[in-house]
This record gives C-alpha cells, sequence and structure tokens, in this order.
C-alpha cells in the first residue's frame, strides 16, 4: 500500500486518528463487536494516509486484522512496519502471531526470534519463543515419522465398535442394532446438553456409518427440492452447541421433509464441537436426505490442531478418534447445487474464468486441502465489493468482485452463489447485486463478536430466499478455544 505524498502527510491528524483507533480498542474489553475492528481499521487506514510513515500504525492495523481473521492483510501491514522501523519489535510479534494463525509455524518462529533478539529481557517474548520453538519441534517429528499418503491405511478400517464393551452403569443415549433412530439422536443432545458424555462405543459407530455414506457421495452433490417442499441452509456453527440446539428449536429438527445443509466450518473456536459433529453426523446417519454436510476450509488438520478440535476430541474421546476425524473430513464433498440453480459452497469461487461445474465435480477432495487451487479457492475465498480480482484478506485463497460471480453463474447457468466462511453483524450478507449471499450460523461468533446468526430457507420451486436470524443462547461457562494448546490461545 503507497504512502502519502510528504507534501500532503498531517503527522498531528494522523495521531488524533491513531488515538481515536486506540480508544476503540478499549470497547473490544467489552464488546468486541466485528464492526469496532472495522471501524478501528478505517481509522489506522486513515492515519496512514496521512503519515505513512509510522511503524505504530501499521502495526496497530495489522492487530484489527488479526482479530478479524484477515492474516494475509495482518502479515503485509507488519511487514511495512518493519521495512519503516526494523527495530520495532512489535511489527515482528505482529506478523509472527499472523502467521501462527495460519499453521506457517517456520515463519512464526523466526518473527519471534527476532522478538526476543530485541527484546531479550522481556519474559513474555522469552516463553512465547519457547513455545513456538515446541511447536516447530512437534511439527518435525510428525513429519518425520509420518507415512507417504499411498503407503497410509485407514484409521477406520483398525477398528470395530461391535467390540467395545458398553458398561451396565451407563445410562446415557445408546443405539439398538446398526439404526440410528430419532429418539437415540433426541436423547444424545438432551445427554450433551447436560454435559454428558455419549459412549466411544456408539460414538464411533456414528464417526464410521457417516464416512461409509459421504465416500459414496459425489464431490458435487445435486440436491433436489420438489415443489412444495423447502431446504434449510446453515453456515459456520463453529462447535456452538447450543446455539444449534436453537436452530433446531427455530427451524425443527432434520427430517425427510425438513432437510438442511450445514455448509461447513462445523468445528474449531467454539469448546463444543464433538457435540455438534456427533449430532450432525448422527441426523446423517439416521436419514441421510436430511442432512447434507459440506467441507469447510477448518474440516482440516492443520486448523484442527491450532483451533481446539484436536485437543477436545482427545480430552471427550481418544487419540484414535482424532485420527478418524481427519479421515472423515477428506471424504466431505465441496459444493452442493440446489434444483440446478444455487450454487452452494464453503468460500467462494475461483482465480481463473471459465471453470465449469464438471471441473469441480472432477477434483479429487479425498486429501488434507492444498494451500493453490480449485480446492484450495472453493474453501477459502471472499466476495469482494470491487470488481475483478485481488489478493485474500486471509492469506489464503482470493477475493473475487460481482463480475467474477456474475459471469460463473452465466456460464453454468446458474442463478445464486450462497457461501459462508466469513462473520456478519447480521448473520448474513446479500452481495454482488443479490447474486451472492454469505450465512453464518454461530451467533456471538467465539463470545465476542456481537454479531447474529443467521439460516436461509429456499422454497420451491421459486427458491426464494426466506432468511432468518437468530441472536446466540446461553451456554455453561466453557470459554471458546479451551481445548487449544495454551500457546496457541495466547494469540487467539
Amino acid at each position: 500500500m503507497p504512502t502519502m505524498d510528504p507534501a500532503n502527510s498531517n503527522p498531528s491528524r494522523a495521531e488524533e486518528l491513531k488515538v481515536l483507533a486506540n480508544e476503540a480498542f478499549k470497547v473490544f474489553s467489552w464488546i468486541r463487536e466485528a464492526h469496532k475492528f472495522a471501524q478501528a481499521i478505517d481509522l489506522y487506514t486513515q492515519a496512514i494516509d496521512l503519515n505513512g510513515d509510522n511503524a505504530v500504525y501499521w502495526a496497530n492495523r495489522a492487530f484489527a486484522h488479526t482479530k478479524l481473521e484477515e492474516y494475509g492483510s495482518a502479515i503485509i501491514d507488519a511487514t511495512k512496519a518493519v521495512e519503516i522501523d526494523p527495530k520495532y519489535s512489535k511489527g515482528y510479534y505482529r506478523r509472527g502471531a499472523a502467521y501462527l494463525a495460519m499453521a506457517k509455524f517456520k515463519e512464526a518462529l523466526k518473527d519471534f526470534q527476532q522478538v526476543k533478539k530485541l527484546c531479550p529481557n522481556d519474559p513474555d517474548a522469552s516463553k512465547k519463543l519457547k513455545e513456538c520453538e515446541k511447536a516447530v519441534m512437534k511439527l518435525k517429528f510428525e513429519e518425520a515419522i509420518s507415512v507417504p499418503e499411498s503407503q497410509r491405511r485407514s484409521v477406520a478400517d483398525s477398528v470395530d465398535y461391535t467390540t467395545i464393551v458398553v458398561e451396565p452403569e451407563y445410562a446415557g443415549a445408546r443405539i439398538e442394532g446398526d439404526v440410528v433412530t430419532l429418539d437415540f439422536v433426541k436423547k444424545m443432545m438432551d445427554d450433551f446438553k447436560n454435559q454428558k458424555s455419549l459412549h466411544r462405543r456408539y460414538a464411533l459407530q456414528i464417526v464410521l456409518q457417516t464416512r461409509e455414506m459421504l465416500r459414496s457421495l459425489p464431490t458435487l452433490v445435486d440436491v433436489n427440492v420438489p415443489d412444495g417442499k423447502h431446504f434449510t441452509v446453515c453456515g459456520d456453527v463453529h462447535g456452538q452447541f447450543y446455539d444449534l440446539l436453537n436452530i433446531f428449536e427455530l427451524n425443527g429438527f432434520p427430517s425427510e421433509d425438513n432437510p438442511y445443509l450445514f455448509n461447513g466450518d462445523f468445528v474449531d473456536r467454539g469448546s463444543f464441537s464433538v457435540e455438534v459433529i456427533l449430532t450432525l453426523f448422527a441426523f446423517k446417519c439416521m436419514c441421510p436426505t436430511a442432512m447434507y454436510l459440506a467441507r469447510g476450509n477448518h474440516e482440516s488438520k492443520s486448523m484442527n490442531k491450532i483451533y481446539g478440535f484436536e485437543g477436545e476430541v482427545r480430552s471427550k474421546l481418544s487419540e484414535i478418534f482424532v485420527e478418524l476425524f481427519a479421515e472423515v473430513f477428506c471424504c466431505l464433498p465441496l459444493a452442493h447445487v440446489i434444483n440446478n440453480k444455487i450454487f452452494v459452497v464453503h468460500g467462494g469461487l475461483f482465480s481463473v474464468d471459465g471453470v465449469k461445474l464438471s471441473e469441480i465435480s472432477a477434483i479429487d477432495r479425498f486429501r488434507e486441502p492444498p494451500e493453490e487451487g480449485l480446492m484450495c479457492e472453493l474453501l477459502w475465498s471472499d466476495p469482494q465489493p470491487q470488481l475483478g480480482r485481488g489478493p485474500s484478506k486471509r492469506g489464503v485463497g482470493l477475493s473475487f468482485g460481482a463480475d467474477v460471480t456474475k459471469k460463473f453463474l452465466k456460464e453454468n447457468n446458474l442463478d445464486l452463489v450462497v457461501r459462508s466462511h466469513e462473520v456478519k453483524d447480521e448473520g448474513y450478507e446479500i452481495e454482488h447485486d443479490g447474486k451472492l449471499i454469505t450465512v453464518f450460523s454461530a451467533p456471538n461468533y467465539c463470545d465476542q463478536m456481537g454479531n447474529k446468526g443467521a439460516f436461509i430457507r429456499f422454497e420451491a420451486p421459486s427458491l426464494k430466499p426466506n432468511i432468518v436470524t437468530f441472536s446466540a443462547v446461553p451456554h455453561p461457562d466453557v470459554k471458546p478455544m479451551a481445548y487449544a494448546n495454551n500457546f496457541f490461545r495466547m494469540f487467539s
């Protein structure tokens, strides 16, 4: 981003704007709403336009970007800060934190080493460097002992839930035989609501049965909604189990006559991710046409390692479930098309024109998400208000404008793109001249953003979107990312 011409700079006014932005940050400790972070970014941007040679402005804006999960933008700003002042430790710290959030541990380590070099007597810098070194060493160890994908044996093939004994004193939900019923799911959800656990035998049965169903599906799933019927699309839930229960309270349980599509990011951040994923999977087992599931960018090993799901699974289930969920996530479809007219995907569209639905169908999805290409962009990309394409504010995928959306729709004879992936103040946002809707279903995201949640009901044959918004409901006093590594929680 270019700096202001010195002749037009106004350092005193820039400092006033910085103070206003800093005041906005003080509000965050009480009301950490998304638009407040965006307001701070705007104020820091104005300060930078007036005095672009102040490293503090760039580093502070990087911090605001990080709070909005715009890690790519944060890295750009923090890099500018250290270019202006190579001895400004906070610039390296901000960049290291953003790299860490993107699971780029080696890059993060370099920045934390620089922080320690600049602040050798700072105990906080020493602590973070030590933790980062441990994370990188663990990563190197895991890489050293990892088996090539082609030689890896499925963990699902090595477990048999029928051999697990259910103790007589277990009073929770039980699956009789192989059939998951609505009565079982209701009992399980009620147990979860009261912070009780599902027996490992039944959790294993649900996950294995879901894996078999998902493996048989195409990468791009066609959904048919008959005339007079409806279909509900939900966005990110992010482990907010009690808000998931509220969706069912408002819109009814999933059934053949009340089908849902949950559009990715079921887990991470929220500390009831195990309850969320087992509930969604159980409904899938109960009635496959009642519950459609799409992969999000958080259905991946690298995200689960940082944002809490991996630790939560270890705590509530066992180590074998960590690998098992990773396998099942690789079976999730990447996109859905409703009645040949509505394209539903977690992230967004592509870095090139001319992508056809047949090319999406042909993607090999049975793997961890790559860092580029069609699969990556489906999971990570975001819309932008400007036309054309731009770099991703997240540092992965890209940003795309209304012209890109309209061209994709026209070339594939579609009417609308529905996607999730971004927190919105009202739980949704209609963009690109009505051709793209973002829906986000985790209200008061991370217990701090103050946003509403939303879901969309489509009624056939018109498929006119009926958007329902809702507020967060109370939940037990378990903080977001409670099961994440202490090191990662430092930066959340």
